[in-house]
């Protein structure tokens, strides 16, 4: 899959392979070669640097972006899927079971997309039904009664929208998650790994801790759906995504996530091993981080949290990373992937 904004650097690629095949010792075409790879790299950083708010969301949708089981691969050493929702149901959109990170114990879900395309269609392109959202509020009652941290990975266009799903209480299971993840006692950590469309990410990333990968997204709609309602035009999303704050950066900036990890160079696809590294490290620093903090205080320190996200602030005030009002602007925490 190649994006519109990626086509110079894939004809420069594909220049580079032909006089590869044709140069042979030919010193004059190796001179040629070596221009041009320079010539590669100078484009990659230039255009990979400064993605607008809506190439993000491209590259956020990629397809050969690591999923579920690749950062649970990275993630646990030891895992025990559970399905179902008690109900009469399985949702494979969302994946989820017992794990080992070290010696803790955790409960580990997120959405899963699938890997090819036959994958995708059974896990409805990481749409949950209502039985999968079932399925992540069994999952919370089982962290608190085990006294297990939740850790969620957070990969969906949004929560399934069809007649349906609506009929099977798509909105009361989603609520009925948030209701549970405000009210457990046990630390919550959150990674947006990809998409974070509408509630059906926000009935897993209300945590303590959320961080998201650099080319990731998190918004109450879709930009292309944005457009459609504001502008009564889907061609104007790149318009709506700059408006709607959605990038990592936005919402670092205003409170709402703690953490932005770095991808490498043209998005996490293009090196799956550190990217996933690179979630597997912070999630067992905000682990540790939170591991002493008592069950009251968690909860009462996340009630706290979202009741600041939004608060009005006086002229001159942004929101720093406590989410309290600074008469200095936060700046966004993007380290290098050997941090």
């Amino acid at each position: 899959m190649i994006l519109e904004f990626e086509k110079p650097i894939k004809e420069l690629e594909a220049r580079i392979a032909e006089l590869y095949r044709l140069a042979g010792s030919n010193e004059e075409l190796q001179g040629e070669i070596t221009r041009l790879e320079e010539a590669l790299d100078a484009a990659k950083k230039r255009i990979y640097s400064h993605l607008t708010p809506y190439q993000r969301v491209q590259v956020a949708r990629h397809p050969k972006r690591p999923n579920f089981w690749d950062y649970r691969d990275a993630l646990v050493d030891d895992f025990y899927e559970l399905s179902g929702d008690r109900l009469g149901a399985d949702d494979p959109a969302v994946r989820g079971g017992l794990a080992k990170i070290g010696s803790q114990s955790v409960v580990l879900l997120g959405h899963h997309k699938g890997a090819d395309v036959k994958s995708r269609i059974a896990n409805n392109f990481g749409m949950a039904h209502p039985e999968g959202y079932r399925k992540a509020g069994r999952l919370y009652s089982l962290a608190e009664r085990f006294g297990a941290p939740i850790v969620a990975l957070i990969d969906t266009p949004g929560a399934f929208a069809g007649c349906e799903a609506e009929e099977r209480g798509q909105a009361w299971a989603i609520s009925a998650d948030l209701m549970a993840l405000a009210r457990v006692p046990v630390p919550v950590i959150a990674v947006v790994i990809g998409e974070g469309g509408s509630g059906g990410a926000l009935a897993m990333c209300m945590s303590d801790h959320v961080a998201m990968l650099e080319n990731s997204y998190l918004s109450v709609i879709a930009p292309e759906a944005c457009a459609s309602i504001i502008f009564r035009d889907k061609e104007r999303a790149a318009e709506a995504a700059e408006a709607m704050k959605l990038t990592a950066e936005d919402l670092m900036v205003h409170g709402v996530i703690d953490q932005i990890l770095p991808e490498p160079l043209g998005g996490a696809h293009n090196d799956p091993e550190a990217t996933t590294k690179a979630v597997a490290r912070a999630v067992e620093s905000a682990l540790f981080k939170l591991s002493e903090t008592e069950p009251e205080s968690l909860v009462k320190s996340r009630y706290q949290r979202y009741r600041r996200v939004g608060a009005h602030l006086a002229e001159g005030e942004v929101v720093g990373e406590n989410g309290a009002g600074s008469a200095v602007p936060a700046e966004p925490r993007l380290r290098s992937l050997g941090e």
